[in-house]
């Protein structure tokens, strides 16, 4: 048992704000909260491990509920041609984009992506997560997207994070099916998703719903056999034009739709009405020099949870940093502090389909994070500085400065 005092804790309980207790205490015991609440109110616990936080704030641990982590090469060459004028059309025509990033894949091995992705896991780690998401997508074919899900799986084996992984399958049509998409989203709903499904590799499902992705209704055969197999969906939606992905996935009860750009009115009431999560990626907005705007004041008006994400991928936000997110996300898109740290926290766990995680409550998982300041608004504040002190996973104090999660 643990007992950690002398804080200031930000539940997240509240239905918008931080849920703050001052002068708090939270006890842990067997990996969950048994207690949290104002030390008056504390009970006693004499045999506890103490835990002194000097005054600081305690947080859940952060969520990051949209990243691509495991791939392989990279993509550095084609930012610089970029910036030297070449268009994204010009670079695909010579093997760059996407098709760059599935032949490396392709080509590395096990475990050359493991040791990639764990090092991408523990950057993230150190800023504070204890959950994150990670889509497959750039194998695109049935061994090589398996390949990409069994190195996401072996990562909460070999780190004490918790990873939810997602099948990515129609994220771009492979080079052995060009112009044939329907032939690929054949493969995927015959083989590719209930074959890994069964092999217990996928937790839920997503697709690239867009001009230059899968439309409507491929999308929505992917879903049909998710929904079959009992898996949730999400989608990459409405980010580069609107195609109404996110109207239909909230008819499935999407878990969350990811962009969002581009979206409407519509389909922010139909994702209200059915419980999605609107994930914003302030990092692809940015990377990719955007200047459309998500609908934040109709994702309000409606009372749409907003979650935030890194997106971190080789091409759109090759950005390995949540809490930069946070300051993203509040000067881009005008969140308030307090809908930043509940977009990687309360809001973050609802696009996992995680109940018992992003809200310090008694018998919740005990995934904590002790920060080096009073003021919650800090956190979305600074950035270039890392005030995490302490994280715990499932209970388990670990210390960021010694980094004892390192499977290396």
């Amino acid at each position: 048992m643990q007992r950690i005092e002398n804080i200031t804790a930000a539940t997240m309980s509240d239905d918008a704000g931080y849920g703050l207790i001052q002068d708090a205490v939270v006890i842990i015991n067997d990996g969950k909260v048994e207690f949290v609440g104002p030390a008056y109110d504390a009970p006693a616990t004499p045999t506890a491990d103490v835990v002194d936080g000097n005054g600081g704030l305690l947080t859940p641990g952060l969520i990051d509920c949209h990243t691509h982590l495991v791939w392989a090469g990279s993509r550095a060459n084609e930012f610089a041609q970029r910036l030297h004028g070449i268009s994204y059309q010009e670079i695909a025509e010579q093997g760059g984009g996407i098709k760059s990033t599935v032949k490396a894949t392709r080509e590395a091995s096990e475990e050359e992506l493991l040791a990639l992705a764990l090092e991408r896991a523990e950057t993230l780690m150190s800023q504070g997560v204890t959950t994150l998401e990670v889509k497959s997508g750039y194998g695109l074919d049935l061994e090589n997207e398996r390949k990409q899900l069994k190195v996401a799986r072996q990562l909460s084996e070999k780190l004490p994070v918790q990873v939810k992984t997602t099948l990515l399958a129609a994220h771009a049509v492979p080079p052995e099916y060009k112009d044939n998409a329907d032939g690929y989203v054949d493969d995927i709903v015959s083989s590719i998703l209930p074959t890994l499904a069964q092999e217990g590799l996928v937790d839920a499902v997503d697709a690239f719903c867009e001009s230059i992705g899968f439309n409507i209704e491929q999308t929505r055969r992917v879903f049909e056999k998710a929904k079959a197999l009992g898996l949730p969906v999400k989608l990459h939606a409405e980010q580069i034009t609107n195609q109404q992905g996110a109207k239909l996935a909230a008819e499935y009860q999407a878990l969350s739709a990811d962009h969002l750009e581009q979206l409407d009115e519509d389909s922010v009431k139909a994702m209200a009405e059915n419980g999605t999560v609107a994930v914003l990626l302030p990092g692809a907005f940015y990377f990719l020099r955007d200047t459309q705007k998500p609908p934040i004041e109709l994702l309000r008006k409606y009372k749409v949870p907003m979650a935030v994400a890194t997106d971190a991928n080789p091409g759109s936000s090759p950005i390995h940093n949540l809490p930069l997110m946070l300051q993203m996300a509040a000067t881009f898109f005008h969140l308030t502090p307090e809908e930043c740290l509940r977009g990687v926290t309360v809001n973050a766990a609802k696009a996992l389909g995680e109940n018992s995680r992003g809200v310090i409550a008694e018998g919740n998982y005990a995934d904590l994070a002790l920060w080096k300041c009073q003021d919650a608004a800090e956190l979305t504040y600074q950035t270039g500085v890392n005030p995490l002190q302490t994280l715990w996973f499932s209970g388990v104090a670990h210390d960021r400065v010694s980094k004892p999660w390192s499977a290396r």
